[in-house]
């Protein structure tokens, strides 16, 4: 395996290409745990690539970056893509720091993505028909999809709320959020009575049911009572959304995230109202919504449709 001479710091004198320097790499980043797992496949990733190309991490250039980032468009998406790159730079920038190489992604362009509109929001017939399969089928996930398609809480996030995290505010009922990339709960959704009646009937279920309690829990024999996981969220709706017709790609537990916000936005809400329920840092995310509901008027108004009149 090939080795490294680094110069500074003094501690670490020889460093393996493929594992010692990425962890020493991440040990020396001020960033939460699961930051750290996403740099490190990163990293396994770009010295994967270097060693199935044959290349000498100590002669690459820009070039060698380019090639790579060229390489991994033809895999994965712009955005992911950009991700990568993300990690590569601050890497380079520390190894540049501490003396170890130059820094070579300087002039390194992120790939362009197309600012569309990914996963389709649910119409309104869409959204009852969801709700209505739920509610006959079964409570929690009732309780849990009705939560999200009204307020549009992430999967994540959705898997983090405890019982306690159910309080009021002003006079209005909430749920404390662990918002993406935050380590406490200090936002919250408002809770109207149709989103938070569900979830009351579910709690009346679960008798000796603690506040640090999962606000749902998983109803497996593996996991049984244990916290519901991510993945475990995006199947129950994905089977939801096929059981009403939508098999397609584009729709997803993500599809009621982005439900919320066009139905805030189409009722008369503000970009800055909607901005506020989905917690963006920037009303420019926000405004991405704004194109799902011209794409929503394009097809139920669709000029093509008035030429069959003509013949």
């Amino acid at each position: 395996m090939d080795t490294l001479i680094l110069n500074q710091p003094k501690e670490v004198k020889r460093v393996n290409l493929s594992i010692n320097i990425i962890d020493f790499f991440l040990n020396s980043q001020d960033m939460r745990q699961s930051s750290k797992e996403t740099y490190k496949r990163a990293m396994r990733q770009f010295f994967t690539w270097i060693k199935n190309t044959d290349r000498n991490l100590n002669e690459l250039t820009i070039r060698d970056l380019i090639v790579y980032k060229t390489d991994l468009l033809e895999k994965l998406s712009p955005l992911t893509v950009g991700s990568y790159l993300t990690v590569l730079r601050t890497f380079y920038s520390w190894a540049e720091a501490n003396k170890i190489y130059p820094n070579i992604t300087k002039g390194l362009k992120t790939p362009r993505r197309e600012n569309k509109f990914q996963k389709q929001h649910l119409i309104n017939e869409y959204s009852k028909n969801l709700l209505s399969y739920f509610e006959k089928t079964n409570l929690r996930n009732f309780a849990m999809i009705n939560l999200m398609i009204r307020t549009g809480l992430r999967t994540i996030e959705v898997a983090r709320a405890n019982i306690e995290d159910l309080s009021f505010k002003g006079g209005k009922r909430i749920l404390y959020v662990q918002s993406k990339g935050k380590d406490g709960r200090t936002d919250f959704v408002i809770l109207t009575p149709k989103a938070y009646e569900p979830i009351k009937e579910y709690l009346n279920t679960r008798e000796g049911s603690k506040g640090s309690d999962p606000l749902f829990v998983s109803n497996s024999y593996n996991n049984l009572a244990g916290r519901l996981t991510t993945r475990s969220i995006r199947g129950i709706t994905k089977k939801g959304l096929k059981a009403i017709g939508l098999n397609e790609k584009e729709y997803t537990a993500h599809s009621l995230r982005h439900t919320t916000a066009v139905n805030i936005l189409k009722s008369g809400g503000a970009i800055t109202d909607a901005q506020a329920v989905l917690r963006h840092s920037t009303p420019v995310t926000t405004e991405i919504y704004i194109k799902s509901i011209e794409e929503e008027l394009r097809i139920q108004n669709a000029p093509e449709e008035l030429i069959d009149n003509l013949f």
